[in-house]
């Protein structure tokens, strides 16, 4: 199994493998809060875990029964748990495309920031997700600075995350050194 080692493993029973003829060479950047614009809940525990419980807050009813899950989830903290080995499929992306491929859940990995699209990530996120990109790209080097996306770029009009509050430019400059050792 691939874990990031500063990480809590925390297994989701929503994954599977990945077919055979995919490797891995995209990261996807999504944002979560459950219940929604609200911090420090287990709600997304709960959901990548499926026992999220619908009388907990009205708007778990809408999604309750739904099996997703990220690889990584990083919140307000800093603190990272991760649910699904990065070799096996999480069911991040949804109905997704990249440069022509689709079912990107195939190929790529996802990381979730706890956050909504218009508050602005804690310093302690960028720099958690920062060192979880690090490892992820020395592991699996197809993944390039242009193959490091958000969810809004593989599902547009579908999906706006991780939204206008990331700061990709800041995000970018800190895997420069990474990128450029290869």
């Amino acid at each position: 199994m691939v874990l990031f080692e500063k990480a809590t493993f925390i297994p989701s029973p929503h994954y599977d493998a990945r077919p055979e003829s995919e490797s891995i060479d995209l990261l996807v950047i999504h944002n979560i809060s459950l219940p929604p614009s609200q911090f420090g809940t287990s709600g997304i525990r709960d959901l990548f875990t499926g026992k999220l419980d619908p009388d907990g807050h009205p708007f778990y009813k809408e999604i309750a029964g739904l099996r997703v899950s990220a690889h990584c989830v990083i919140y307000r903290t800093g603190e990272i748990e991760q649910f699904v080995p990065f070799e096996h499929r999480a069911w991040h992306a949804g109905v997704s495309c990249f440069q022509g491929r689709h079912r990107c859940n195939d190929y790529s990995i996802g990381i979730e920031l706890e956050g909504t699209d218009s508050l602005p990530y804690t310093d302690a996120q960028y720099d958690a997700l920062k060192q979880v990109c690090e490892f992820i790209i020395k592991r699996y080097p197809r993944i390039t600075l242009g193959r490091i996306v958000g969810h809004n770029d593989i599902a547009p009009g579908r999906k706006t995350d991780p939204g206008h509050a990331f700061d990709w430019a800041r995000f970018r400059t800190g895997l420069k050194h990474v990128l450029g050792a290869r």
